[in-house]
């Protein structure tokens, strides 16, 4: 999926490394995720900063800036509370490009201010592209009117299509409805199992139908083919 890697304006390069002790202060980082930082994580670089002064689109309420960071791992596992201890330190959305040897992946969560409390945030659940070669081609940059409008064409780049097609969907209602389409999946799946194990004819045919039950829940979800609704995790 390389065309979630975009050439970003050269005025937004910042190319600044983010101590990782900055993080641990600013997200009450535990001595367990601190022993993932330092076994997973090499190096954080604040690659890009996306801000009306660098791209030429102005602000919105909910977007004033997005930041890129690249992230560079010891090796191939990251793990997820990693990326939101991240989140959670930084007060702008943000993309990730995770790189590791000639390889890079594209992650990502929808991160909105909290209704009870605009200090805070909520980061929603992540996707991803696949790993893909680091010399790969960049696209131009989405067009867009705002950087609203730009934070939603950057994360739709990384939705899958059974998610991100949708029309008339915000993206809080697509996050939402990727939610179901993950955990309905693993429903599926924990049935196939259970199918596959048990031998008694009658309780076979009861799972049967729980599984062709769940199986249209899925492919309701996913707009009509349950074989497009699979996400990584």
């Amino acid at each position: 999926m390389t065309e979630a890697f975009f050439d970003y304006p050269k005025a937004a390069a910042f190319g600044r490394i983010v101590p990782k002790n900055r993080i641990y202060e600013h997200a009450s980082v535990g001595t367990v995720l601190k022993d993932l930082f330092v076994n997973q994580v090499d190096q954080i670089v604040w690659m890009y900063k996306l801000a009306p002064e660098t791209t030429n689109l102005s602000a919105t309420k909910a977007v004033s800036e997005i930041q890129v960071f690249g992230v560079s791992l010891r090796t191939g596992k990251l793990d997820e509370e990693v990326l939101r201890a991240i989140d959670r330190a930084i007060s702008f959305p943000l993309i990730f490009e995770l790189s590791r040897s000639g390889k890079r992946k594209a992650v990502a969560a929808f991160k909105r201010s909290s209704d009870a409390d605009p200090k805070k945030w909520v980061v929603g659940a992540y996707f991803s592209t696949d790993w893909v070669s680091d010399d790969g081609p960049r696209q131009p940059m989405p067009l867009a009117l705002n950087l609203g409008g730009l934070y939603d064409a950057l994360l739709t780049a990384l939705m899958p299509k059974a998610v991100s097609n949708e029309a008339g969907e915000d993206m809080q209602a697509r996050v939402a409805r990727m939610e179901e389409i993950r955990a309905k999946t693993r429903e599926v799946d924990r049935i196939r199992t259970h199918l596959a194990r048990e031998k008694q004819f009658n309780k076979r045919v009861a799972i049967n139908a729980k599984l062709r039950a769940a199986r249209n829940d899925l492919e309701h979800l996913s707009g009509g083919d349950p074989d497009n609704a699979t996400m990584d995790e």
